[in-house]
């Protein structure tokens, strides 16, 4: 194994930061502007303008988190990763290029299970429950976390580069893919079915993500990949039919949210900053006030 460290003078190379935030800003513009000449869901549940005040209100909480708390800590311990030669693909002596293009997708693997997990282990459903609550789902869904799962998530990400042995490089990268990433495949336009079927093939793309959001849980419960959708693929949790009973090339119906929040009332901003704090109910349980038509 080489040993060799990098001298503590040299600067490692990364993505800058300014970068990432060019391009997710960039992003997110020209998807508004899509999703509103290509809506995927013409319907909307509540005003999109209400929503993205409240979304980007939640999210710039959860930026915080990642700027003050996660990307520091990521870096710091990426550096002495690198210098140290640590984690798995150190093991390996991989030309630098092959190294860093395997450590994105290892983190981009790795969310994966972490999403899956989101879903699975209670505590932490009940924070994610706030990303699955939206009434609709646009751009601004992606970004809507809450700040205790971002937090949380920075020990899970620490974890990810000292197991995989990610360098600055590499994490910095991730970064800047994942999202606009999550941006897109969040968003409410509708793709070419044809571009729809060969991208769903490689990348998450909305069609894919909003079977995710669907208010049945057999539809929740599959489509957790972020980026590439081989993930879910090798796990046997990859749905391409996209739409509840519907083929990809027919009528969107998704309905999108969680049945046991389906009013506006239940989604304002302060009940969804409370909810990973408060008694929650059953979240695949219907009030018994529902309606019907709403249940679809």
């Amino acid at each position: 194994m080489n040993t060799k460290r990098t001298p503590e003078s040299k600067k490692p190379r990364i993505v800058p930061s300014w970068i990432g935030a060019t391009l997710t800003v960039g992003t997110f513009a020209v998807l508004v502007v899509l999703e509103r000449r290509r809506p995927l869901r013409s319907t909307q549940v509540e005003s999109k303008f209400v929503r993205n005040v409240r979304n980007l209100t939640v999210a710039s909480a959860a930026l915080i988190i990642t700027s003050v708390v996660e990307r520091p800590f990521a870096l710091r311990l990426a550096r002495r990763v690198e210098r140290r030669r640590q984690g798995l693909l150190a093991q390996l002596e991989l030309p630098r290029a092959l190294e860093t293009t395997l450590a994105v997708l290892l983190l981009d693997y790795t969310l994966y299970i972490w999403h899956y997990q989101t879903h699975r282990i209670p505590a932490l459903w009940r924070i994610h429950l706030v990303h699955h609550v939206d009434l609709d789902m646009d751009a601004s869904t992606g970004i809507r976390f809450h700040a205790a799962e971002l937090l949380i998530s920075v020990l899970f990400r620490l974890a990810q580069i000292r197991i995989i042995g990610v360098s600055p490089l590499a994490f910095t990268a991730w970064q800047t893919l994942l999202l606009p990433s999550v941006l897109f495949h969040h968003s409410n336009v509708e793709l070419p079915i044809a571009w729809e079927r060969k991208l769903s093939r490689v990348i998450v793309t909305p069609r894919l993500h909003e079977t995710h959001h669907s208010i049945r849980r057999e539809e929740t419960d599959s489509n957790w990949s972020s980026g590439l959708t081989v993930w879910d693929w090798l796990h046997g949790t990859l749905r391409r039919d996209a739409t509840q009973d519907t083929p990809i090339n027919t009528a969107v119906t998704t309905v999108i949210g969680v049945p046991a929040f389906r009013t506006p009332d239940d989604v304002t901003l302060e009940k969804i900053a409370a909810l990973p704090f408060v008694e929650q109910p059953d979240s695949w349980q219907f009030p018994e006030t529902t309606s019907l038509s709403t249940k679809h």
